[in-house]
């Protein structure tokens, strides 16, 4: 059995992974540790956690109700933590790969979790130098789980269009606007879910990963959406690594839409829009081979626009949702990706005015600290 807590439905929860890089050769840094010991008995103990790479720590938020609350959590956490960064002598960064850092040249945190990993996966695993945004939308009936999972999927690459931002591998330009994408779903429980017409069969799922081995544990399951059993949510994973808060904003607003919408179509008794795996599979690769230029399928009747429209058309679908949210304003900046441009688009044109990384580094970490792009 698996069994899924009760959420207050729609509540929301952020997790952000940030780089730690030194401020004068701007790259990354093995120093978490220092991190975490100098903020140890306080209450950014909580807030502020260690991750699979000691270059790397995550900004965990509460539990909000709203948008809002969500990202001034994240930016009170931040807050208080950049004196401990100053006197440490780090500064912070994010974004889905970094411009120049070796993979090589990483540590592992010492947590048997993350040595098993690596000893499974190998090379693969060793290369995950990647950073993410973990987005959890509270769910209040097992039963929509599911269904809402399915629906999500179709909005996959809406949200990898926006938040690419890794198109830079070991200094090199990858040619497309997330590799981390590409890269994250090669572990073995990674990458789009596999859906399911009901709990028994998700259940039975897990049942037979565990019995064979493949995980021992629900969280291995690295989907790129999941359901949270322990939280009682629905997790979006789909993310990159977002350089700023307003970006955060926006996704975070956009995805407790989308979840609402669909909580209360089912209320309502309605079916969720679903379209053929393949759809999902090529709709993936679009978006992160082509970003904010990605013609994307739209439906189950196979047709196509580019996603930066869809998502404009969806804004505008989701505003009264937005408005019984309280964040109209919020998921309204998900039309802004087309203005300022998505994170690889940014990183691109630095890269083009100056022909230095380490200039694109330097954006990312000013990003950071102006929380917009």
């Amino acid at each position: 059995m698996v069994d899924f807590a009760r959420s207050e439905r729609s509540t929301l929860g952020v997790e952000w992974e940030l780089g730690l890089v030194d401020p004068a050769t701007l790259d990354l840094v093995p120093r978490a540790g220092e991190v975490l010991e100098a903020i140890a008995g306080t209450p950014l103990a909580d807030r502020i956690v260690g991750e699979m790479l000691t270059n790397t720590i995550e900004v965990v938020s509460g539990v909000h109700h709203s948008v809002s609350g969500v990202t001034g959590d994240l930016e009170d956490a931040i807050g208080q933590l950049r004196p401990v960064l100053d006197d440490l002598g780090l500064e912070l960064l994010c974004a889905g790969t970094r411009p120049f850092a070796l993979w090589q040249n990483q540590e592992v945190t010492g947590h048997a979790r993350y040595a098993e990993l690596i000893n499974r996966t190998q090379w693969w695993g060793r290369h995950m130098l990647i950073y993410g945004v973990h987005t959890h939308v509270g769910i209040d009936d097992r039963d929509k789980v599911l269904p809402i999972l399915a629906a999500l999927t179709c909005y996959v690459p809406h949200l990898q269009a926006v938040s690419a931002s890794s198109p830079f591998w070991e200094a090199t330009d990858t040619h497309y606007a997330s590799n981390r994408a590409m890269m994250f779903q090669q572990l073995p429980t990674a990458g789009l879910p596999y859906l399911f017409d009901d709990w028994a069969g998700y259940e039975s799922y897990i049942a037979d990963m565990k019995h064979t081995g493949v995980i021992d544990e629900l969280t291995e399951i690295r989907w790129d959406l999941r359901p949270a059993p322990h939280w009682g949510t629905v997790e979006v994973r789909v993310c990159d690594g977002l350089s700023t808060l307003s970006e955060i904003t926006a996704v975070t607003a956009f995805v407790q839409c989308l979840v609402d919408d669909f909580s209360a179509r089912l209320d309502a008794g309605q079916t969720l829009p679903t379209m053929p795996d393949w759809f999902h599979v090529e709709n993936k690769w679009r978006a992160a081979r082509y970003g904010m230029d990605a013609i994307i399928i739209e439906d189950a009747a196979a047709n196509e626009r580019l996603v930066t429209e869809v998502i404009a058309d969806e804004v505008e679908r989701l505003r009264p949702v937005a408005g019984r949210l309280g964040c109209v304003e919020e998921l309204e900046l998900m039309n802004g990706f087309a203005t300022w441009g998505a994170g690889y688009q940014r990183q691109r044109a630095r890269l083009a005015e100056t022909g230095s990384l380490t200039s694109v580094a330097e954006l990312l970490v000013s990003e950071f600290r102006a929380g917009k792009p």
